[in-house]
């Protein structure tokens, strides 16, 4: 992001695709401590450990060696928990064939 758009705000349209890709590109890198997804009432885990990952134009979700999540950055919508140790992912997952999928990936805390 340029000191520009720092300083007058511009590219703040959340459906913009520049937008998207500095969202992707904050999350880049960050530590999962586990991931869960709301099914039939209940918020259950579906992986433990891992990390977010932009690798070109796709946006990566590995936990629990496994990949649970793949979505384009256009199409990617990125949420911060309001207790900021988390984020709330929702997109089309191109593992299940553009299935929308709505998880919710908790970051592992390290102290600063």
């Amino acid at each position: 992001m340029s000191i520009f758009s720092k300083i007058f705000g511009t590219n703040k349209n959340p459906n913009s695709y520049a937008f998207r890709l500095e969202r992707a590109k904050s999350l880049h890198g960050q530590a999962i401590k586990y991931v869960t997804e709301h099914r039939d009432g209940n918020e259950d885990v579906i992986g433990r450990g891992g990390a977010l990952c932009l690798h070109g134009d796709d946006f990566i979700v590995d936990s629990s060696g496994d990949r649970l999540f793949v979505c384009k950055v256009r199409d990617l919508e990125a949420s911060n928990l309001m207790s900021g140790d988390g984020v709330v992912i929702k997109g089309p997952n191109l593992l299940e064939d553009g299935k929308v999928r709505v998880i919710t990936v908790h970051f592992v805390y390290y102290r600063k």
